[in-house]
């Protein structure tokens, strides 16, 4: 194989195997149900924390 004919299948096979690489991240990246419902309580328990705190310091 000369190297014109070993850069086309690098540039062809390299794009796959990068899409292959980002699909498999994205579907084992995801939190269970009660892991994604944990994640938004604290957020929203964080939320109402840091506006209680801006109205407290606003009224002081």
């Amino acid at each position: 194989m000369d190297l014109s004919s070993m850069q086309g299948v690098i540039v062809v096979v390299a794009p796959i195997l990068l899409a292959i690489a980002i699909a498999w991240a994205m579907f084992h990246n995801r939190g269970t149900r009660s892991e994604v419902a944990r994640t938004e309580e604290a957020t929203r328990a964080n939320y109402d924390r840091q506006d209680q705190e801006d109205k407290d310091r606003d009224d002081a």
